[in-house]
């Protein structure tokens, strides 16, 4: 879209004329400060959430929307993909093959069940509803495993329309937010102790830092289970983005796009998929201090947050709200689906 003299003006004034990448990732660092001072402020909402936020905010306000759209498009574009990428493969340090087995096989069951079921009932709604493109994949995707992050690595697995992710993100970042305020009102009702209510929240609640937010409220106890469940969903994310990888490529192959455009495949393991199990394998090993790790989980926070207002800044509202009851709905249904379907499962293994 052609910007006007005055949206050119702005733009200018706002950010100086940078090239290449520097004015979008500039912007996005000013929304992580943004994000961290919100979260500093009013500590229920995670840093992540509130980038997420912040980025759609950004893509709507007057003042900064010519600036977004124009010279700080590209940087937000590699910011919300490969910031993503490198937030993803840190990610794999928070996650011990010791602990999550530590949880039981029951439990691993348990948490298996649960997110072969929401994946598999999101993505059949989703696509009943007639969401476009790979939304109903994506909030599969998020509903199911972790979230943002999840999404992001699945859509850069598939190719996804930045748009397409962007719109999956912000459903599946307000569905968590909301569990924050709801899941805790439930326990007492539901006859949930604290162990049981925390691997209630790990198998439940999409993002990591929401499931800190809404465990907590049910004691040490329920937070260091909902953690461990929670982390037991990540692992997940190499199979399923994987499965996704094979799936493009069938689905290629079955339109004729194969032959001269077999080199444009991609790998059935992405590099920082690779990189996540990596990760996965150091934090087992035990190798690394306390300080390495605590570096580690800071610098993944702020590239996820960075990579987040990225993502949030491709939201279009407009498109949004044209397909907004029908991905509202599933939403809504993804959430009572997986919130269900793990409370049976605690209650089974408990």
């Amino acid at each position: 879209m052609a910007l006007t003299v005055r949206e050119r003006h702005v733009r200018t004034r706002l950010l100086p004329p940078l090239g290449g990448d520097a004015p979008g990732l500039l912007l996005a660092a000013l929304g992580v400060a943004a994000a961290l001072a919100v979260h500093q402020a009013v500590p229920a909402v995670p840093k992540l959430t509130a980038a997420v936020v912040l980025g759609v905010g950004a893509a709507h306000l007057p003042g900064l929307r010519p600036v977004v759209r124009g010279v700080a498009r590209p940087g937000l574009s590699t910011a919300g993909k490969r910031l993503m990428r490198i937030g993803i493969v840190l990610l794999g340090l928070k996650l011990s093959l010791g602990d999550v087995l530590g949880l039981g096989w029951a439990t691993v069951a348990m948490v298996l069940a649960v997110v072969a079921a929401t994946f598999a009932g999101t993505w059949w709604l989703g696509r009943r509803l007639g969401l476009p493109g790979d939304q109903p994949l994506l909030v599969a995707t998020g509903y199911s495993i972790c979230g943002a992050s999840a999404i992001g690595a699945v859509s850069q697995a598939a190719g996804s329309d930045e748009e397409d992710a962007a719109a999956s993100v912000a459903l599946v970042t307000l569905c968590g937010t909301l569990a924050i305020a709801v899941l805790p009102l439930l326990q007492h009702p539901l006859g949930l102790g604290e162990a049981e209510f925390g691997r209630w929240v790990g198998a439940s609640v999409h993002d990591v830092g929401q499931v800190v937010a809404t465990a907590q409220t049910g004691g040490a106890g329920a937070l260091r289970e909902a953690v461990l469940v929670k982390l037991m969903r990540v692992m997940l994310l190499a199979p399923l983005v994987a499965g996704v990888v094979v799936a493009v490529r069938r689905s290629r192959a079955g339109r004729g796009e194969g032959g001269g455009k077999a080199a444009a495949r991609p790998p059935i393991v992405p590099l920082f998929v690779a990189g996540f199990l990596a990760m996965i394998v150091l934090r087992t090993t035990g190798v690394l201090p306390d300080r390495a790790l605590t570096l580690a989980a800071d610098a993944q926070e702020l590239l996820l947050a960075a990579a987040l207002f990225g993502l949030g800044s491709a939201v279009h509202l407009p498109t949004l709200l044209r397909t907004g009851g029908r991905i509202a709905l599933l939403g809504l249904a993804s959430w009572v689906m997986i919130a269900g379907v793990s409370y049976a499962g605690v209650l089974i293994t408990t």
